[in-house]
């Protein structure tokens, strides 16, 4: 079959609320077209298809993950537009629709993550299957899914499709050097929400931002959505006990064993919260019935409480408990801990990456995406990676990706398999909650909110780090009104920024392979360094060899001496981000509003406008000098 599973049409019912009215091929295998019924895993479904608040547009478009379904081991990948129509232009007015307007989104549902190319296609189709004012008319949907699946083809991961609508120009353009601070703040694997109104600035924003990890969108989202709905959960407590080891379904590889060794038990093993089977590369053979969905529910609802992980790796069932949340231990099945701690001694002889001191290294300027890439499975990771290891496996292991989030799926935010994640959200219940994440990022604003004291200090960019950012927003900015450029050119364009993230992550991966290595990390900041080096996707990407970065220049981009300029580019960077900068900001703005007004009132508001900014302005200069002077020690 081809890459697309389903054609499905969500509505609103104004009793029933939002609900599966059509899929083609049926959901659940028997069922009709019309059925309303949904597999357990997708149950969030409809609420994600026709977003929350969605009556307040006429348009949108979401781009959401749903989890694989039984034998399925991959991401699957929905795209949904939604319009809404007054019920009184329809032709045929079902006897169900009450109310003035009828909001319906159509949505495709693929195993290929390509968004853009798939909304392109979309947007066109649901244009014509409302203009027809009947939506009894479903035959244009069953030509949309052979169509889609007779056009559309993996070789497209190769191209710069998959990149389609989405521009890392107009990120850098909104965001200016903070764009680095959200993708570091990525790679240290934490929780971090993204927050706009309506849906398509969401999940365009946030997906953007992963294009700037080299091969993620392609490769790096198979393993983004593992999760298990609510009910799923809550009836985990009282299966565990009964739940037997599936110690038939899995077998070990004697080649990938003597790579890592890694001994293993296997049978009388017990499942911890659900993330066992860490300490080692195992292949999950599926019979045929458990595929189907049907007909071997017993075996494969065993396979859906334990939550085996579809690509385990044999790195770190220690970075399991270093990395989830630490109330998971106090469960009375924490002896996994003990025997994690063994596989955490072995796993520290895993090959480590070791660049040879007699060959020098070469630069390598960033290079457009030819598309022609070799791409093999990583051993640990189970992801498709180039010769320098990416995508780094970032989304695996309960690190989620959830573009959209509808509010019904609130409960993964504190969920204890759930490590960490990268979540899109339109409901202000979300950011109300900051206790459940890291980092909120309001795109409206571009103001990347960090709560937590020592991470804001863990992420506060070096001067190389600024240098590299300015050169950005620079080339960007510089090139914005050349309408030969248009985004699509080398310099200051899509490709082009990308290429730069790209050389900069390889110089990152380079610099923290050589010895006596303190003064080249110091320029991607030390503490920064010294937290990624505990994340899941760093140790993934340690333990295997990827000879192409001997070839990198183990330095930063911009590293180099302290000047002049380097001053002018740390003021701004606080003004425009430390909370005394923005007062100054706002004294600056009432000082020059009240400039403009005449009489005795001007005199007096003048004058407390400039004390306020003097005080403001000596408190805030003597932070930034004590923060230089730092810098020069």
């Amino acid at each position: 079959r081809g890459p697309v599973l389903h054609i499905v049409v969500v509505g609103f019912h104004h009793k029933k609320g939002c609900q599966v009215e059509f899929s083609y091929p049926p959901l659940k295998p028997g069922e009709g077209h019309d059925s309303h019924s949904l597999p357990e895993e997708w149950k969030y479904l409809p609420f994600l298809a026709l977003p929350d608040g969605a009556h307040n547009y006429q348009e949108d478009t979401v781009f959401f993950h749903l989890p694989p379904r039984c034998g399925d081991r991959t991401t699957v990948y929905g795209v949904s537009c939604y319009r809404q129509i007054e019920a009184k232009a329809l032709k045929v007015r079902q006897a169900d629709i009450t109310r003035e307007t009828v909001q319906k989104s159509v949505c495709v549902l693929s195993q290929l993550p390509l968004y853009g190319l798939l909304q392109a296609k979309l947007q066109l189709i649901t244009h014509a299957y409302f203009e027809e004012k009947d939506f009894s008319q479903i035959s244009i949907l069953k030509e949309l899914y052979d169509h889609m699946n007779s056009s559309l083809g993996s070789t497209l991961l190769e191209g710069s499709q998959v990149y389609l609508g989405l521009s890392p120009r107009d990120l850098v353009l909104h965001f200016r050097h903070k764009v680095l601070i959200l993708f570091k703040l990525i790679l240290l694997e934490k929780k971090v929400l993204f927050y706009i109104s309506p849906v398509n600035r969401l999940v365009g924003a946030l997906m953007t931002v992963l294009s700037l990890f080299p091969g993620m969108i392609e490769h790096g989202l198979t393993d983004c959505s593992h999760y298990k709905p609510r009910k799923s959960i809550s009836e985990d407590a009282g299966l565990q006990e009964d739940t037997p080891w599936l110690g038939d379904s899995v077998s070990v590889s004697a080649a990938d064993t003597s790579n890592t060794n890694l001994a293993t038990g296997k049978g009388d093993r017990r499942t911890a919260g659900n993330h066992s089977l860490e300490g080692q590369k195992v292949k999950m053979p599926f019979s045929p019935s458990e595929k189907t969905c049907n007909g071997a529910q017993t075996s494969n609802d065993t396979v859906q409480r334990l939550k085996v992980p579809s690509r385990a790796s044999p790195a770190s069932s220690e970075s399991d408990w270093e990395t989830l949340d630490p109330g998971i231990l106090e469960q009375p099945n924490s002896k996994e801990g003990d025997r994690g701690n063994a596989a955490s001694e072995q796993a520290e002889n895993l090959p480590s990456e070791g660049l040879s001191s007699k060959s020098l290294p070469i630069t390598v300027q960033p290079q457009a995406n030819a598309g022609h890439a070799v791409l093999a499975p990583g051993l640990v990771s189970g992801l498709e990676e180039d010769q320098y290891g990416m995508p780094l496996a970032i989304f695996t292991k309960g690190y989620l990706c959830l573009p959209y989030m509808a509010l019904q799926q609130h409960h993964l935010l504190s969920d204890v398999t759930v490590r960490g994640f990268v979540a899109g959200a339109t409901n202000i219940l979300f950011r109300q909650q900051k206790y459940l994440s890291d980092a909120i990022v309001e795109i409206e604003d571009a103001h990347v909110q960090i709560h937590d004291p020592e991470l804001r200090k863990i992420l506060n960019p070096t001067t190389a780090d600024l240098r590299f950012a300015d050169y950005l927003v620079k080339h960007v900015t510089e090139n914005r009104d050349d309408v030969f450029l248009d985004g699509t050119g080398w310099e200051g364009g899509d490709e082009w920024i990308r290429a730069q993230f790209s050389a900069y992550l390889h110089a990152l991966l380079a610099a923290v392979m050589q010895p006596d290595n303190e003064k080249t990390l110091s320029d991607f900041g030390t503490a920064f360094v010294a937290a990624w080096k505990n994340t899941h996707n760093y140790r993934v990407w340690n333990s295997n060899k990827h000879p192409a970065i001997a070839e990198v220049n183990s330095s930063h981009p911009f590293q180099g001496q302290y000047s002049v300029s380097d001053v002018k580019l740390r003021l701004s960077h606080s003004v425009q981000n430390s909370e005394r900068g923005k007062k100054i900001g706002n004294v600056m703005v009432s000082t020059s509003r009240n400039v403009v007004q005449t009489g005795k009132a001007v005199g007096q508001s003048v004058g407390g406008a400039f004390t306020s900014a003097k005080s403001a302005m000596s408190s805030w200069f003597s932070t930034f000098t004590q923060s230089t002077q730092s810098l020069g020690d």
